[in-house]
């Protein structure tokens, strides 16, 4: 018997990338600022970890060190984490895959600051997107909704017509909650891990953009490859 691979499609009029570990792979980056942070406190590197993705400085840090001045100390981290480009690198298939999109059809929604966004997305050689949400737009990270409702307005889509891709359970938590639905990426988390997201894909390179219609105004889907791929 031969198993053969299938494309689920969810159709939708823009997509919403979370950044880090979605489009660009920056966790040497992260684990690096991560764990010099984690001892110049005294702090379990590993417990930092286990929290940190999807989630901004600021939140991590009065998660996992409530004694700290959070502001004050996410300030500093975040200025350090900037322009920081060591480790950072684009996803395979990340550019293709935007590039493809019209540019009021998809978003970057990040928990990370502006600074950072924009540095990542240039070294990478990635588009800088027509809307970039960042955690300098909200007052309320990821698990929060807020970031994903902003995205979709300034586009000017309804949240249900969205489609996000991401990689943290934070981030799927957050996309649904703003009424979207989810499409994970297993890059920093396992299967098991993201069982709350509509459909899950193995590598960014499983995801599709289609086109169901290629009139002017025609609707996207996002297509993801499940099960067996393909021999190349």
């Amino acid at each position: 018997m031969v198993t053969r691979s299938a494309m689920i499609e969810l159709e939708c009029d823009a997509v919403l990338f979370d950044l880090d570990g979605v489009l660009v792979d920056s966790t040497a980056c992260t684990v690096r600022l991560w764990r010099r942070w984690a001892a110049e406190h005294d702090l379990d590197h590993d417990e930092i970890m286990r929290v940190v993705h999807g989630r901004p400085t600021i939140e991590t840090i009065r998660f996992v060190a409530p004694h700290l001045p959070a502001e004050e100390e996410a300030t500093r981290f975040d200025a350090a984490e900037a322009f920081d480009t060591d480790g950072v690198t684009g996803i395979e298939g990340a550019a293709q895959l935007v590039r493809f999109l019209p540019s009021d059809a998809w978003a970057v929604v990040t928990s990370g600051t502006r600074d950072t966004a924009m540095t990542r997305l240039t070294h990478t050689g990635l588009p800088i997107p027509s809307v970039l949400v960042t955690a300098d737009d909200v007052n309320r990270g990821k698990p929060d909704p807020e970031a994903y409702l902003l995205a979709a307005a300034k586009l000017g889509v309804k949240p249900e017509r969205c489609v996000v891709v991401e990689d943290a359970p934070v981030g799927v938590s957050a996309a649904h909650s703003a009424g979207m639905r989810v499409v994970a990426v297993e890059t920093t988390h396992s299967q098991s891990e993201l069982q709350e997201a509509d459909v899950t894909a193995k590598q960014l390179s499983d995801i599709r953009v289609l086109w169901k219609d290629k009139r002017p105004g025609g609707r996207l889907a996002v297509g993801v490859l499940v099960g067996p791929r393909p021999a190349r």
